[in-house]
């Protein structure tokens, strides 16, 4: 995700309100998934039917409203994430955590494809409610993948909205995103793990 950051502008986090009325919204739920770059993950939820908003942010760590450049510098514990609030009539929680998987490398335990270090690894952040789903999801995809997975089923954790220059990055700025896509050999490497299932 290294591609095109220099030129984003710090702004506040005007994304917070929203995520947390969303999440408290009648009927939402909320799923987060760290794998790497947080732009990626929000595409891949983004069109998703059901899905009411896939927010880019931070978890796992322990410092509060973590910046970005704080945590890519490193020294928070924070993973870059996507906080998906989705609509269960319309969209499990388990088909959530099946798609997940297949936007990811679950086999490296250093971060994802170009992206490596602390930041970029991948985790499940389950509730109580959610782990059994998750657990399940991760264990049919290992079959399926016929390796064991690095990425981790943990405990839900605080999510921190990112600054809004980093919200909606893969549509605001389609150029550089797919600069970066086609840089890490994203889709290529998703193909060559999980076949037509990818997701890129």
């Amino acid at each position: 995700m290294r591609f095109g950051v220099s030129i984003l502008t710090a702004a506040a986090l005007l994304a917070a309100p929203v995520v947390y009325a969303q999440a408290r919204a009648p009927g939402l739920q909320t799923a987060v998934f760290a794998g790497g770059c947080f732009w990626s993950e929000e595409k891949a939820f983004d069109d998703v039917p059901g899905v009411r908003s896939a927010v880019s942010g931070f978890v796992g760590g322990h410092t509060a409203n973590p910046t970005y450049e704080q945590v890519v510098r490193g020294g928070t514990g924070h993973m870059e994430a996507v906080q998906v609030t989705f609509d269960p009539r319309v969209v499990s929680y388990r088909a959530l955590v099946d798609r997940y998987w297949r936007t990811i490398d679950p086999t490296d335990p250093n971060g994802q494809f170009c992206d490596q270090g602390p930041s970029y690894r991948s985790a499940v952040f389950a509730t109580g409610e959610q782990r059994a789903d998750a657990v399940a999801s991760r264990d049919a995809a290992m079959r399926v993948l016929r390796k064991s997975f690095t990425t981790p089923v943990v405990g839900a954790q605080r999510f921190w909205p990112a600054d809004e220059a980093h919200q909606n990055y893969a549509k605001r700025h389609a150029a550089s995103y797919q600069a970066y896509r086609i840089g890490c050999r994203r889709p290529e490497r998703l193909r060559a793990i999980w076949g037509d299932a990818a997701v890129s």
